[in-house]
């Protein structure tokens, strides 16, 4: 799948799940991330909300092994190594998008560890030359090359679950040597689905699980699905119908957080 500025893909595999991001230089400054934001459409319908959730939380873009039709998230706490000599500037803004992550979803224990060994999210820091080592070193040599040949890579997330859909471990590799904004849309995307929503879709124009979308934030539309899938009772391995019988008893209280997080007021 191609675009101007990106071209995105995702891999489901039988361990797990892999997202890929090949990102153009873009003009990267914070002033792109505000704009958006003052551009961002902010209130959406229950429909809306629901329709992009099955999208997103569901399925693959590129599906070669393993089941797709169940959620995926995890089951407990989440814990961000970061790894990699990158300049402190790029540590500083990924600090930053994990602790807007936390604010954002309500039910989402998820925090910098500095403690490689009791990290479930390992997010590897490296300059694009050494991206090809990076990942032979994560994945093997003929993984890495399966993966280099079918998504040409830039940035990559992807994701290890067991026999009941939980997630286990996700690997995340960002590109520090791109400008401020390429990093920090990366950075968002990749890591929130590190936690699970895997696809991507074009039908969705409010979210960045799009690949005619980029944002370099974590938008309210996102917000509401991430917390539908962090919500204590949509549960691992959850089927389609299972998710959409709840919806009615949870999608109350997710309105609130999220129109209470980002002093969204009354809708149009």
């Amino acid at each position: 799948m191609l675009r101007r500025c990106a071209k995105r893909a995702m891999l489901v595999l039988a361990a797990g799940a892999i997202a890929a991001a090949d990102l153009a230089p873009a003009a990267a400054e914070n002033t792109q991330v505000a704009a958006r934001r003052a551009a961002e459409r902010r209130h959406f319908s229950d429909a809306e909300i629901v329709a992009g959730f099955f999208k997103i939380a569901f399925g693959a873009e590129l599906h070669v092994a393993g089941r797709v039709d169940r959620i995926r998230k995890f089951d407990g706490p989440v814990r961000v190594f970061i790894d990699g000599a990158a300049r402190s500037s790029r540590r500083r803004q990924l600090a930053g998008v994990i602790a807007d992550i936390r604010r954002h979803v309500a039910h989402l224990d998820i925090a910098l560890t500095d403690a490689r060994n009791a990290a479930n999210v390992l997010v590897r820091l490296v300059r694009d030359r050494d991206l090809s080592r990076a990942l032979r070193l994560a994945y093997g040599r003929d993984r890495a090359r399966r993966i280099q040949r079918s998504l040409e890579p830039q940035c990559l997330s992807g994701f290890r679950k067991d026999g009941d859909y939980r997630i286990v471990h996700s690997d995340v590799f960002l590109v520090v040597d791109v400008g401020d904004f390429t990093f920090l849309d990366c950075a968002y995307e990749e890591l929130l689905q590190a936690l699970g929503p895997i696809n991507d879709d074009p039908s969705v124009p409010w979210t960045m699980f799009n690949d005619e979308v980029q944002m370099g934030f974590f938008g309210v539309y996102d917000q509401y699905l991430l917390n539908i899938l962090y919500h204590p009772r949509v549960r691992p391995g959850m089927t389609r119908t299972e998710v959409q019988a709840l919806l009615p008893e949870i999608l109350p209280e997710i309105r609130s957080f999220v129109a209470e997080a980002n002093d969204l007021g009354p809708g149009p």
